[in-house]
């Protein structure tokens, strides 16, 4: 199986601007400029790939976790899962995406936070988006909830 994104740019770096469009087509000739991606710290003015990165991840993670728990026995209530890239400046110059932080919430009835966190933390390793990201550090931060 394959998906497909596709990515405009006009421009230089700094003043120039682009447009994102996705397969499904959620996501068509959507605007993204230098000020979206690094200058809006509020991250209202429109998306950036870390924006995007962070949905993916959330999602396959929750996606994973809750095959886990209905495999356990015990399919959740609900999942909710943010995610929240880190992008920054590095010495050599440049930017680098460092870190996706987790945070996770859950509603499982009739299981332990001892049993929910040792799946998230399973979730976490075996997610194919976790799995793309393995050269930065990933965290988790799971509570059980309800």
């Amino acid at each position: 199986m394959k998906r497909t994104a596709q990515a405009v740019w006009s421009g230089a770096l700094r003043d120039g601007k682009g447009s994102i469009s996705l397969q499904s087509g959620v996501l068509k000739e959507q605007p993204y400029s230098f000020k979206m991606r690094f200058e809006d710290e509020s991250g209202k003015s429109g998306t950036n790939p870390e924006e995007l990165i962070a949905a993916a991840h959330a999602s396959c993670f929750t996606m994973q976790l809750s095959h886990f728990l209905a495999e356990a026995g015990h399919p959740a209530a609900k999942l909710t899962t943010d995610a929240e890239i880190t992008i920054g400046p590095v010495p050599a110059g440049g930017q680098e995406i460092s870190r996706s932080a987790l945070t996770l919430r859950g509603n499982v009835p009739g299981m332990t936070e001892a049993q929910f966190i040792e799946l998230a933390n399973k979730a976490k390793a075996g997610c194919p988006v976790s799995k793309a990201l393995g050269a930065i550090e990933i965290t988790l931060d799971a509570k059980l909830e309800g």
